[in-house]
């Protein structure tokens, strides 16, 4: 049975700044949306609020749903990524919870799109994606159930 990876993420914007984690993998600083994996009895909201607090100390809901990615890493690992966007209005201190993030940073779309420290493709692809300004409200995702957070 194929299993991918459901991860969820978030891009954060304020005043033409976007905000990136920034963790240690192999040795290396790599740049990330806040985003991680979808646990169990946990909608896909749920998950996108809990990763943005985590990694960058930030209480806030996705306020729209961007795209949804399919991507199979160099390591033939599948994922399935959910991607949201929230928009500040100021830039704010982060205070990452999560010891995997070393600490976050306010960039420009461009520093992104230019930089050799992403950890994943998706992640450029994710800045071009909310150019685009394309967007879907989140009332067409569902969590049905008891269960769901």
């Amino acid at each position: 049975m194929f299993r991918p990876h459901v991860t969820v993420a978030t891009i954060v914007h304020a005043k033409d700044k976007f905000l990136v984690v920034e963790e240690w993998v192999n040795g290396k600083p790599t740049w990330n949306q806040p985003a991680g994996h979808l646990e169990a009895d946990e909608s896909l909201l749920a998950a996108a609020e809990r990763e943005l607090f985590e990694e960058t100390g930030i209480q806030g809901k996705p306020e729209k749903l961007i795209k949804i990615h399919q991507w199979i890493a160099p390591d033939k690992t599948p994922f399935i990524r959910f991607l949201f966007s929230l928009e500040l209005p100021e830039i704010c201190e982060t205070h990452p919870q999560d010891s995997d993030i070393s600490r976050c940073h306010w960039v420009t779309a461009q520093d992104i799109l230019s930089s050799d420290c992403l950890r994943s493709p998706l992640v450029a692809q994710s800045i071009h994606t909310f150019l685009e300004g394309v967007t879907y409200p989140l009332e067409v995702l569902n969590a049905f159930g008891e269960h769901y957070q």
